[in-house]
């Protein structure tokens, strides 16, 4: 009737709506509980997670690769090589003079690192993936050698393993490992380890404890290279994600912490560089299988 007053019905509930904030709050809870665990079995390994950590927010926040995810992987890994880091220095892993020779090296390929990144652009993630590929393989192939070496020399003592310091190859490969760090957000472990070792003839405890602490200069230095050289489109990607900027850190320091101190004091030696092969061959599968994928 003309002039009557008629409600309006209440739409139904969206359920599409609720759903997706659902899988919202489930994708923060996976993201956190995957950092947490990342950092503490990566801390044991010398390793700062990036290549778990990229992954991460890519496949499961779905992050697209680009200078943000890379800045906020780093951030991650940093907390994990402070965390880690200061547990093995004060246990006494750590070895002074070959982490300063590898710095050098390592804070220049950083730097090359991120003009790398700036100049692929929409490219980056073909790059990133095939160049991940690549660097596990060299990291699985010379962490097996060293092992076998390892195993064929177990009644040497310790100093006359140790070798003089190779000071060039160790730059130089610190120097790849600094680049990779910026171009694929990773702490480069998965270098540093191998060529601590090979070049500076650091048995594993201490070739782990000089990576950290190698890590713990490189990494900020990446990033801060990351976000004044970028354009501006990712420092205006980086303030939607400024939540995850607080927890997340915190989650990868107290898992360092912890995987760092059961480590040490659980797993041998030998142990240790098993877990450190196990990763790298699943984090090798992972991305040969998506190029494989999105190559069909």
């Amino acid at each position: 009737m003309v002039g009557q007053h008629h409600e309006q019905p209440t739409p139904p509930k969206n359920n599409f709506g609720v759903r997706r904030e659902v899988m919202n709050v489930l994708e923060a809870v996976v993201v956190m509980i995957g950092v947490f665990l990342i950092a503490f079995v990566f801390a044991p390994v010398g390793m700062g997670g990036g290549m778990l950590f990229a992954p991460l927010l890519h496949y499961v926040a779905g992050w697209p690769i680009d200078g943000t995810l890379l800045a906020v992987s780093l951030a991650l890994t940093w907390s994990v090589s402070i965390g880690s880091g200061r547990r093995h220095r004060s246990e006494g892993f750590h070895d002074k003079e070959a982490t300063k020779s590898a710095l050098y090296g390592a804070l220049m390929g950083a730097l090359i690192g991120v003009g790398v990144v700036n100049a692929l652009g929409d490219k980056l993630d073909t790059v990133f993936k095939l160049l991940s590929i690549v660097m596990l393989i060299w990291a699985l192939v010379k962490t097996w050698n060293k092992q076998r070496s390892n195993s064929a020399a177990t009644k040497v003592e310790a100093e006359e393993q140790r070798a003089p310091i190779q000071h060039l190859p160790l730059r130089i490969g610190s120097g790849i490992g600094g680049a990779l760090s910026s171009v694929l957000g990773i702490g480069a472990g998965v270098i540093y380890v191998p060529m601590l070792q090979q070049q500076a003839g650091l048995d594993a405890r201490t070739s782990i404890g000089s990576s950290l602490s190698i890590m713990m200069v490189v990494v900020p230095v990446a990033i801060l290279a990351l976000l004044t050289t970028a354009p501006s489109g990712m420092l205006s990607g980086l303030a939607p994600e400024l939540w995850w900027l607080i927890p997340l850190p915190i989650l990868a320091f107290g898992g360092a912490t912890s995987g760092a101190k059961f480590g040490i004091e659980r797993i041998s030696q030998e142990n240790i560089m098993r877990v450190f092969m196990a990763l790298v061959g699943v984090v090798l599968i992972r991305y040969i299988t998506d190029l494989t994928y999105f190559n069909r």
